[in-house]
């Protein structure tokens, strides 16, 4: 065999998110694109802020000398220390541009946080339902995920994950607000969570890092607060991007940043920094670099996903679905009416309705719906999700 043995694995799986989404593309060269109710993907449909356009055009129409050459492999000097002034204010954490590295999204920065910090064995511990790539992330590194599934309302089981805390942890991966479940996790969880951190540190002797992806920080619901992880826990790293909340996601740009007090900080840095060069990715995208520096907090307007929530909810929960009200992201995650959410899934694509199955996230009957979608598909699909309900039930 010519391929890797464990990449033509990998391809087999193929997953489930992807699965249903080309699926879906040729179900809408059958029955007509405007008749597929699409909610596999989480493709945000929000364009840019004004402020996003107003920055390109300025340079397209006004390029600065050299800004499309090659710069530090951490990104511009320039763009890191406004990263940086930004979390200092909101985290209270003196984060300088030393901290800070430019990174090819949030995957990209995971996975030089990720090369950084794992040695081959190592173990690092995900939360289930999880996005499906942190298993492969983390197995590029040699390292093995630890799958602890969420508490109660997809809180996190800060016991379930403290009796899975082994000599071989180096890290846990956190992501809130979360991926499928739109669930922010509350500050008083994750000080419980650094609790049980510093005992297993205690008791193995051996340093735990914290990462937190958080590409959907500022897509929140109903006043909700997502508390920062700097100022609670030392040793932490935050990845993210601009993908959702500028819906930038074509363009692959986002930041990792590491907490100014982490132990071997300036050492991981410099790994992550190398690992922009070894992983292949140089630097991140100049163009959108030198865009973000000049756009400070702006966002899409998060009004609009809070209202195909509440439309979507609203739906299903006239027809007698389950589900905890997402606090934020664009994804609801329902419980399958029944316990095989796959074959659930396959009835509703009866209906022309594109759902990803629980299964996908590690997480069995459940099914995940991405509403980052026009207003009228949820609308139209309302009537799909009722009939499906009516008939299985």
């Amino acid at each position: 065999m010519t391929i890797s043995r464990k990449i033509e694995k990998f391809v087999g799986e193929t997953t489930w998110i992807r699965k249903i989404f080309e699926e879906g593309v040729e179900l809408k060269k059958r029955v007509g694109e405007d008749r597929v109710y699409d909610f596999s993907l989480g493709n945000p449909i929000l364009d840019p802020p004004e402020e996003f356009y107003e920055q390109l055009r300025s340079l397209v129409l006004h390029p600065r000398k050299g800004m499309h050459r090659y710069m530090q492999n951490a990104g511009y000097p320039e763009v890191r220390r406004a990263i940086a002034e930004v979390l200092a204010a909101e985290t209270g954490v003196m984060v300088t541009q030393e901290n800070v590295v430019m990174t090819c999204g949030a995957g990209g920065g995971i996975n030089i946080v990720l090369k950084a910090i794992l040695d081959e064995g190592d173990e690092v511990i995900i939360i289930s339902p999880y996005f499906v790539e942190y298993l492969y992330y983390i197995d590029n590194w040699g390292a093995r995920a630890v799958i602890v599934p969420a508490g109660k309302d997809f809180n996190l089981d800060v016991s379930g994950i403290s009796e899975s805390i082994s000599p071989s942890t180096k890290a846990i991966l956190i992501n809130s607000p979360n991926n499928p479940t739109g669930v922010v996790y509350p500050e008083e969880t994750l000080r419980e969570l650094v609790k049980a951190i510093e005992e297993a540190k205690r008791r193995y002797g051996r340093d735990i890092y914290l990462v937190s992806d958080e590409p959907y920080r500022r897509i929140i619901y109903d006043n909700v607060k997502c508390p920062w992880i700097f100022p609670i826990y030392r040793d932490s790293m935050i990845v993210t991007s601009s993908s959702k909340d500028l819906g930038l996601s074509g363009e692959r740009i986002g930041y990792a940043a590491v907490h100014p007090g982490c132990k071997d900080g300036d050492r991981i840095i410099a790994g992550m920094i190398f690992n922009m060069r070894a992983l292949g990715y140089v630097n991140a995208p100049a163009l959108m670099q030198n865009i973000l520096r000049s756009i400070g907090r702006a966002t899409v307007n998060v009004d609009e996903y809070r209202r195909k929530r509440d439309l979507l909810c609203e739906g299903l929960g006239d027809a007698g679905y389950e589900f905890v009200k997402p606090q934020g992201a664009f994804y609801l995650f329902s419980k399958s009416p029944i316990d095989d959410d796959v074959a659930f899934v396959r009835e509703l694509q009866k209906e022309n309705i594109l759902t990803v199955p629980g299964s996908g996230f590690g997480t069995p009957h459940y099914f995940r719906i991405a509403y980052c979608v026009e207003d009228e598909t949820i609308v139209k699909a309302i009537p799909g999700f009722k009939k499906v309900f009516r008939s299985i039930k």
